[in-house]
Formats: structure tokens, C-alpha cells, sequence
């Protein structure tokens, strides 16, 4: 495998955007000196698989870019499975929430692979094959999968994931088939663009960061790979953002797409600015009317935010001592934006009831079956992670505006 990572100086345009000659599923640009030979795909297709053979062996081009990073390529030409995590790791680098939004498309796209007979990826796994077969290099055109997601996820607001997980949750459980109209508007999109397509118009930062800016970051990779003729599998749905992007008079500098922006200081003080209310009030509480109320008001604050949060941990079936770690943790978590309590209960149930392989072998079935995810061990450490966090916003609210009302 080859991959290029240098951004050439950026030259002139000239005469470099030469033609563009296009079939329904394949289009081919002379630009900036390459000819590039646009293969879009459906990532659940046999029949793109086919085209995808079919166009490298009849193009024998320089170099065959494909839409993968390193993670998806291993994943694919290793048949690496899920069980390679280090899950307790996931855990302490607070990445569970990305993680169960992987897991939730990977179920989704296996879903739509198995009512067609087809694995996901297919056509990239083709891609390889043959390329490899016919001494092609490969050349890895896509974004971590690890930065799009967490740039999609700094860009969304609090509301806006909510939503967003949702519809995720809700197009894993639709048991509804795939037909042949609904394949052929696949191919309009990827299965990306297929899942946002509705909260398109309302979530345009997050499309902007799972589509619009891969178009870039594909597109200019394409452009820094070696050869003259290079063919490009990508997503149906990423052709004609990046045949745009590709005919353009300048080149672009995709670093920036690159940098996963940090956490904006005003949520900083927002996140702080909780504990400080909930604490200052106890105190002012304890200096207008005696230590008294001010242990009345922190016991207060101590069950509203225990008591939900360990019914959460109940409710996800949590071992015992997840459930007491809940109910004891929510209270002092809460009055820190570092740590939230569903990590901490989260490691806890992957520390006292750790998955077993088979779980990480049939989690992508697994989480599109409602009543697995109390029966996994696996499912079951997501849920010990989002109940109790449901229960301790919940018990956030209620003590905080109580306690602040004591004030008057």
C-alpha cells in the first residue's frame, strides 16, 4: 500500500482542467495533469463491486484511490473485528459516545448488506484485490474516520446530538426492507448522506463535516497521488461535490480538516458555572440561616442527583456495585464538567462484567435488536453509560433549581 501525505506547492491552473466525460456510475476528469477516473459506489452493492473490477481492469491505471483511512482499510483487508478494542480505554479517553455512533451506523450498513446478500465495503474490498492482483498501488484518500467524527460531534449542539443519536437509533430498528427504489437512491448517496439526509436542513454544520468537507479532503488527496491516470472509488454520494471541488481554479490546503477544534471556552464556563451556583447557594444558604439548612440543601442535592442516576444504572440491569457507584457518584460528578457519572459507571460495568468475544463479534446484529441490549454484556456497558447519565441530568435540574429557590 502506498499513501501519499506531502501537499505539493499548489501550480496554476492554465489548461490543467482538460474534460469531463461521464457515464451514470463513472466519470472521468482531465484535471491538473491527471486523468481521473471517478468510480461512484454503493457501499452495500454487488453489482458496484462488478463496476469497480470491471473499471480497474480495463483502465490498468497508475494508482487506485480508494474511500478508506488506515483504521477502515485494516478493518476490511484484515477482517479486524470489533473485538479488537481495548474497550476500558475507549472509556478513560471519554470516546464511548463516538464509539456507539460507529457501531450504530456499522449495524445499520450491515443491515442493509444482509437484505441485499452483499457485505458492506464490497466494493472496496474489490478495489483492493485487484488492485494488489495487477501490482496497482493503493493509495488511502480519506479522513481519519476518528476526526470526522469528532468534528462532527464539537460542531453539533447538545440539542442537535440528541436528535442526532436518536435518528441513528431509530434507523437501526427499522426492520422495513430494502427495495430495488430504494437501492437505486442509494446510489444517489452514501449511507452517510442517506441518514442525514432529513436533518440536513437542520443540522448544516454537521453535513458540512460528513460530507462537504470530505469532498474536499477526497478530492485533494486524489490530486496528490502519483501517476498520471488514477481511478477513484468513492461513495455515489461524494461525486458531484468533488467533481466540483476537482475542476476548481485552485487547489486546496485540507490541513485544517485535518484539526479537531477545541472545546469552545465559553462552554468551559458554562460547565463550571453550574457547581459554582449549586455550591455558592449552599453556602449562602448556611451563612443566612445556620449550618443547618445549608446540610439540608447538600443532602437534597446528593439524593435528587443519586437517586435518578442509580435508577438508571437499575434500569440498564447494571451489577450491584455499578448501581452504588451511581447513585454515589452522580452528586460530586455533577459539580464537575471533567467527568460525567455514566463514564465512571460505564468502566465500572466493563471492569466487573467485561464483554465477551462473541459479543464483539455479533454487536453490529446485536444492536439493532432492542431486548439484546439488556441480554449483552457488551450492549449493557452503553446503557449502564446512558441511564445513569439521563438520571443525573435529570437530578441536576431539580436540585440546582431548588436549592436556588431556597435562597428567596
Amino acid at each position: 500500500m502506498e499513501l501519499s501525505e506531502s501537499n505539493q506547492a499548489i501550480p496554476k491552473q492554465n489548461d490543467m482542467v482538460a474534460s469531463v466525460r461521464s457515464s451514470s456510475d463513472v466519470h472521468v476528469l482531465s484535471v491538473w495533469g491527471k486523468v481521473i477516473v471517478l468510480v461512484g459506489t454503493v457501499h452495500v452493492s454487488q453489482e458496484s463491486a462488478d463496476l469497480v473490477r470491471n473499471v480497474i481492469e480495463e483502465e490498468k491505471p497508475d494508482g487506485v484511490c480508494v474511500e478508506l483511512d488506515a483504521r477502515r482499510f485494516e478493518a476490511l483487508s484484515q477482517r479486524r473485528k470489533w473485538e479488537s478494542l481495548d474497550l476500558k480505554e475507549v472509556i478513560r479517553k471519554k470516546q464511548l459516545s463516538t464509539l456507539l455512533v460507529n457501531l450504530l451506523l456499522a449495524s445499520y450498513q450491515k443491515r442493509l448488506g444482509a437484505q441485499l446478500g452483499v457485505l458492506p465495503g464490497t466494493e472496496m474490498l474489490e478495489a483492493i484485490t485487484v488492485s494488489k492482483k495487477i501490482n496497482i498501488p493503493i493509495f488511502l484518500c480519506d479522513r481519519d474516520v476518528r476526526v470526522t467524527m469528532r468534528r462532527a460531534w464539537r460542531s453539533t449542539s447538545f440539542i442537535k446530538k440528541s436528535i442526532l443519536v436518536s435518528s441513528l437509533m431509530l434507523s437501526v430498528f427499522d426492520t422495513e426492507p430494502v427495495t430495488k427504489e430504494s437501492l437505486q437512491n442509494l446510489k444517489k448517496q452514501d449511507v452517510l448522506s442517506e441518514m442525514m439526509q432529513e436533518l440536513g436542513n437542520e443540522m448544516p454544520t454537521l453535513k458540512e463535516v460528513l460530507i462537504d468537507e470530505r469532498d474536499q479532503y477526497l478530492a485533494e488527496k486524489i490530486l496528490q497521488a502519483d501517476g498520471e491516470k488514477v481511478v477513484a472509488v468513492v461513495g455515489a454520494g461524494h461525486v458531484e461535490g468533488m467533481k466540483s471541488v476537482l475542476q476548481q481554479t485552485q487547489r486546496l490546503d485540507i490541513t485544517l480538516l485535518d484539526v479537531i477544534p477545541p472545546v469552545s471556552p465559553a462552554w468551559k464556563w458554562v460547565g463550571w458555572s453550574i457547581p459554582a451556583i449549586v455550591v455558592g447557594s449552599i453556602a449562602l444558604i448556611g451563612y443566612q440561616r445556620g449550618i443547618g439548612a445549608a446540610g439540608e440543601n447538600a443532602l437534597f442535592w446528593i439524593l435528587a442527583n443519586g437517586i435518578p442516576s442509580g435508577i438508571g444504572a437499575l434500569l440498564a440491569f447494571a451489577h450491584p456495585l455499578t448501581v452504588l457507584v451511581a447513585f454515589a457518584g452522580a452528586p460530586f460528578t455533577s459539580l464537575t464538567p471533567v467527568i460525567g457519572v455514566g463514564y465512571v459507571t460505564a468502566f465500572v460495568q466493563a471492569y466487573v462484567r467485561p464483554p465477551v468475544v462473541r459479543e464483539f463479534q455479533s454487536v453490529a446484529e446485536d444492536i439493532a435488536i432492542l431486548g439484546q441490549w439488556w441480554q449483552s454484556r457488551l450492549l449493557r456497558i452503553f446503557l449502564a453509560f446512558l441511564l445513569p447519565t439521563i438520571g443525573s441530568v435529570i437530578g441536576t435540574w431539580v436540585g440546582g433549581t431548588r436549592i436556588v429557590s431556597n435562597l428567596f
